[in-house]
């Protein structure tokens, strides 16, 4: 096992690898942009090092800035955790040529399935279904009025690079996609460096199924059942569960045998997530793959019993990944709110500034609250806005409903505006409470009738 790791990130996720690290007697350290300087992953580490200024570009991206402080401090590994570099396949090469190990897959997987295009090459070789769409990136626009006639609209035009929502766009008619076609080419450039687009068919309604899935460097590769990540605002997840209550155990094991072989295909080592949409007939999709922890990962967790963030250092390690299909029970049901610094009545703003009152929810068995936010601290404007995620188990989903609902009223967060309204409104609509939405729900059901009042 590594005698110290340095976590290349921020925030809560910067935080549960420091607890995960200390649990495994893993010296850590910590990078931070002179606006973190006072933020708790910095308390916490065992050493702490300045990586530049407050924008990201300049510190947290600053690949040679913190590598440099990986050999400075004597670390032998770096935890991307999500976000910023977790998903740079230059980054990953980088560590390698410094002989310092990265927490992730290999840089060849980060890049075979961090371009889309290349990814649906790759599952349709390997037989897995994926959703109708162009073979191959789309040149020009009249390339994509052609394919495009030939698909069928509705249609969405994605970033091959893509990620984070960007680069997205829904056409509904050739007249949109000549207007969005540039637009989201100009957005992915200036988002990943990259203008490559593609083009898939709307699979609607759906459900947004990924499955997380571990493998290690022996070949031996399984799923953790799946997430249901429907519940979401311009391509961003609001609200996650699992496991997925629409699923039969029929799906359920296909859908996570499809993930293996999907896995499988592309060698992957560490922890990963296939993400697929489900229509309304049971028929599943391959969407893509995220190369990364991801943030709805504590959801897994609460059903599993697994500390996937544990896994991913024993495997980065070199040690085989000792738990067998058949040892992975899912239990329970599980539920994760994201907590954010904004305002959802004024179009989402970002709502910096500092922590004047704070108190999370707690005094229960199956109740877990990740945030690296405390009293008195000062959420900078530089970055995501995401300072909490609140995370439940119950021995049923309406067990899991009401014991969210109660986390989410016992919480305070006074001196800024977060959606913790919003999320109790969310989390007890009829229509969640019964399990009855789909990929377009928040944005075209709930949200035009929502008012913060």
């Amino acid at each position: 096992m590594f005698e110290k790791v340095l976590i290349a990130n921020r925030g809560e996720i910067a935080v549960r690898i420091i607890r995960a690290c200390q649990e495994l007697e893993i010296k850590t350290v910590a990078i931070y942009s002179e606006a973190d300087k006072e933020a708790l992953h910095v308390a916490l580490a065992d050493e702490a090092i300045c990586i530049g200024p407050a924008k990201a570009t300049d510190s947290y991206l600053n690949m040679h800035n913190i590598l440099s402080a990986a050999v400075i401090t004597g670390a032998q590994a770096i935890h991307p955790g999500f976000g910023f570099l977790a998903e740079n396949s230059l980054f990953a090469e980088m560590c390698e040529e410094c002989q310092i190990t990265f927490i992730g897959p290999k840089a060849k997987t980060i890049d075979e399935m961090g371009n889309k295009v290349n990814a649906r090459r790759l599952m349709i070789e390997a037989q897995v279904p994926v959703i109708p769409g162009s073979n191959g990136a789309i040149d020009s626009i009249e390339e994509a009025k052609k394919i495009a006639k030939k698909i069928g609209y509705p249609l969405m035009l994605k970033a091959a690079a893509g990620g984070g929502g960007k680069g997205i766009r829904k056409v509904m008619s050739e007249e949109e996609l000549a207007t969005h076609f540039s637009s989201a080419q100009k957005e992915a450039l200036a988002a990943f460096g990259n203008g490559d687009m593609y083009i898939e068919k709307i699979i609607y309604p759906a459900k947004h199924i990924e499955v997380q899935i571990l493998g290690d460097h022996f070949g031996h590769v399984i799923h953790l059942g799946e997430r249901d990540c429907s519940l979401q605002r311009n391509n961003q997840k609001v609200l996650e569960e699992a496991p997925a209550h629409s699923l039969t155990d029929q799906l359920r094991q296909a859908i996570g045998e499809t993930a293996i072989k999907a896995a499988k295909a592309v060698n992957y080592q560490n922890a990963g997530t296939i993400e697929f949409l489900v229509d309304e007939y049971n028929e599943f999709y391959f969407m893509e793959m995220n190369t990364r922890i991801q943030v709805e990962h504590p959801v897994t967790e609460m059903i599993t019993g697994v500390d996937i963030v544990k896994w991913q250092l024993k495997i980065a390690a070199n040690q085989p990944l000792l738990l067998k299909q058949k040892d992975i029970q899912l239990t329970g049901h599980a539920i994760e709110c994201r907590l954010n610094a904004e305002n959802p009545a004024f179009n989402f703003a970002p709502s910096p500034g500092t922590v004047s009152t704070l108190f999370l929810p707690s005094g229960c068995l199956g109740l877990r609250v990740d945030s690296a936010m405390y009293q008195g601290y000062t959420i900078p404007p530089f970055y995501d806005s995401m300072i909490a995620k609140i995370i439940v188990h119950g021995k049923t989903r309406e067990e899991a409903i009401l014991k969210m609902n109660r986390a989410l009223l016992e919480l305070v967060v006074e001196g800024v505006t977060t959606n913790q309204l919003f999320q109790i409104d969310l989390l007890t609509h009829p229509s969640v409470v019964k399990g009855e939405y789909d990929t377009s729900f928040l944005q075209t059901t709930f949200l035009p009738n929502w008012s913060s009042e």
